[in-house]
C-alpha cells in the first residue's frame, strides 16, 4: 500500500481490519522505511499491535507461498509461450527454428518497438535494435514519487556512466511506477537518465516484463537476453536493495563472466 502512494495513517486504519501476517525484521523493517513508513507504523507492527494469531498467520503465510509459487509458475509459462510463438513463425517462414537457450533475444521482443528515451530534455522513440548485442539488461523499477528512488537513482546513473562504455553487453531499462506520464518524463529529465524506458503507455500491458517487479521500489533486476533472472533486489520475499544487484554487477564484470557464457 505504502509503494502505491497510500500513507501511514491509511495503512494503520486498513490494519485495524485486516491485520499483519508477517514479522518485522531488520530486513522488512528496511523495506517499510524505504517505503516511507512513519516511526508510528513501524513501531505498532513490531509489538504486535495488529498481528495475526500463530495459527492465523502461519495460514497466511501458506497462502502468500502458494501464491508466489503460482506467480512464477505463470511467468515461467507466458516465457515458454513467446518463445514457441517465435519458433512456430519462424518455421511456417522457412526458418530455421531455434531452440530456447539459443541466441535469439527475448528482451528485445519483450519491449520491441515500446522504448523512449530523454533526448536533450524531451522524450523521443528509442531505437531497440541496439539490445540484439546486450547480454544483461537491468529492469530498474522506479518512481519520482519514491523518496529512496530519488536517492537511489543518481547512484545508478553514475554507475551506469561509469561501466556502460566499458561493457557495450550492459544495459538498462526503466520502468517507472509513477502515477503519470507527465511524472515519469519529468523524473527521466531531472535525474538524467541515460538508459531507455518503456514507453508509460504501454507499462500496464507489459505482463511479462513487470513479471520480474518486487514488492517495493526501488528494484533493480539484472536479466540476460533469454530472460534469466541473474541478480534482484529482492531474495525471495527478502528486500536486498538494489546496490546489492550493483555489487554482483561488478563481480560479473570483474569475472568476465558475461564474455565466458556467450
Amino acid at each position: 500500500m505504502l509503494r502505491t502512494g497510500y500513507s501511514s495513517d491509511a495503512v494503520l486504519k486498513e490494519l485495524s481490519v485486516r491485520h499483519f501476517a508477517d514479522a518485522i525484521d531488520a530486513s522488512n523493517q528496511t523495506l517499510l522505511q524505504h517505503s516511507g513508513a512513519s516511526p508510528a507504523l513501524i513501531d505498532a507492527l513490531r509489538n504486535g499491535s495488529f498481528s495475526l494469531s500463530p495459527e492465523k498467520a502461519t495460514a497466511a503465510q501458506q497462502r502468500i507461498a502458494e501464491l508466489d509459487r503460482r506467480q512464477q509458475a505463470e511467468g515461467e509459462r507466458l516465457r515458454f509461450n513467446t518463445l514457441y510463438r517465435d519458433q512456430l513463425t519462424q518455421s511456417r517462414s522457412g526458418g530455421v527454428i531455434k531452440a530456447p537457450d539459443s541466441a535469439h533475444n527475448t528482451v528485445r521482443d519483450l519491449v520491441k518497438d515500446d522504448l523512449v528515451s530523454c533526448q536533450h530534455g524531451s522524450l523521443s522513440h528509442f531505437d531497440d535494435a541496439s539490445l540484439e548485442s546486450k547480454k544483461l539488461i537491468g529492469l530498474y523499477f522506479s518512481a519520482h514519487w519514491c523518496g529512496p528512488c530519488r536517492k537511489f537513482t543518481p547512484a545508478l546513473v553514475d554507475y551506469y556512466n561509469r561501466v556502460a562504455p566499458q561493457h557495450p553487453e550492459f544495459e538498462v531499462i526503466f520502468v517507472s511506477s509513477d502515477k503519470s506520464q507527465p511524472a515519469m518524463e519529468a523524473y527521466m529529465r531531472e535525474a538524467n537518465m541515460p538508459w531507455p524506458a518503456i514507453d508509460f503507455q504501454k507499462i500496464a500491458g507489459k505482463a511479462e516484463v513487470n513479471k520480474y517487479a518486487g514488492r517495493g521500489i526501488p528494484c533493480l533486476v539484472v536479466i540476460d537476453e533469454t530472460g534469466k533472472v541473474v541478480s534482484n533486489s529482492y531474495q525471495g520475499s527478502t528486500y536486498v536493495g538494489p546496490q546489492k544487484v550493483l555489487a554482483d554487477l561488478d563481480g560479473i564484470f570483474a569475472r568476465g563472466a558475461v564474455a565466458q557464457a556467450h
